[in-house]
């Protein structure tokens, strides 16, 4: 009894095999149901309203005389580039943004992190409690505050009239930059944490090393500690420029805006025109605008953090 062997091709390779997917079965939809309150919840409450704000802005709907809205396209939003109060307050808003987060909160609260890493304990903890009581004060008894300190018969130009140097009505002549430096007051506990909790991190035994090859204290800080904690910087950067970007309340307890719109920003021009000028429509575009300019500094702020040192 013969037995006949395989028949093989000598002449061909077999080719390279195909990777085994895995297979999609019901447990990966088992284990997705925990997340589905979520997701309701997020497309209920925040991309539902996100949409309806979209559409509202597209029309011309009012609080008041209006029986039924229409749609007008793109009319509010040009309408918002050719008012020149828009324009007043988005030049406001950066100042507002650049002088009280980028350079004041941010560069504060990065010295009192710096200093208090060398204080004493008595020292910290009283520093500590000091600033970061006015981070917890709500907004508006912080705008009360405030207006009560720079106020033309507040406690500013008690102190200027005992020094016997001038002082003037700071809400009237300089009204950005007293709520600039409200919102520094208030806000700077914040970027302090922060960098608190990032010099910890930095090993001792590099500033030590550094320290002992002669370096000073300034080139350390801008050649050790600033490229060591840059991650940090950033994202203190963007959670400050975001929150800045939404300060009503500080300013309009302090200023309602003026005078004259000198210290309107966005968020105020948008209540204004939304609830005072009865006008949704339009008053939602700005709020739209808005959005996209904080959407805009968190892209810049993204893209920064994935540079890497």
């Amino acid at each position: 009894m013969t037995t006949t062997a395989p028949h093989t091709d000598l002449g061909t390779t077999p080719g390279p095999t195909a990777p085994l997917r895995p297979r999609r079965g019901p447990g990966a939809l088992v284990r997705a149901l925990p997340l589905t309150p979520a997701v309701v919840l997020l497309l209920l409450f925040l991309a539902g309203p996100i949409a309806y704000c979209v559409y509202i802005a597209f029309t011309d709907l009012q609080l008041t005389g209006q029986a039924q809205d229409s749609f007008v396209g793109f009319e509010n939003f040009t309408r918002a580039f050719g008012d020149e109060a828009f324009l007043n307050a988005v030049w406001l808003t950066l100042v507002f943004t650049v002088l009280s987060s980028l350079i004041g909160q941010n560069t504060l609260g990065l010295a009192l992190a710096a200093l208090m890493r060398r204080a004493s304990k008595p020292v910290r903890t009283l520093t500590g409690g000091i600033v970061v009581t006015a981070w917890v004060l709500p907004e508006v008894v912080a705008g009360f505050l405030l207006y009560a300190f720079f106020r033309r018969e507040g406690t500013l130009n008690a102190i200027l009239d005992w020094l016997h140097l001038p002082s003037q009505n700071w809400l009237f002549t300089l009204p950005i930059l007293a709520v600039s430096f409200a919102n520094v007051w208030r806000g700077t506990a914040f970027s302090m944490l922060v960098y608190s909790a990032a010099l910890n991190e930095i090993p001792k035994e590099i500033t030590e090393a550094a320290e002992v090859d002669g370096a000073g204290g300034w080139r350390r800080m801008w050649h050790i500690t600033l490229p060591m904690i840059r991650r940090s910087i950033g994202t203190n950067l963007m959670l400050n420029t975001l929150q800045t970007l939404s300060v009503f309340g500080l300013i309009w307890v302090m200023t309602r805006g003026g005078p004259g719109g000198r210290s309107q920003t966005l968020p105020l021009f948008m209540y204004e025109q939304a609830f005072q000028n009865s006008l949704i429509g339009y008053g939602t575009a700005v709020a739209l605008l808005l959005l996209l300019v904080g959407s805009l500094f968190s892209l810049v702020y993204l893209r920064l953090l994935r540079t890497e040192v």
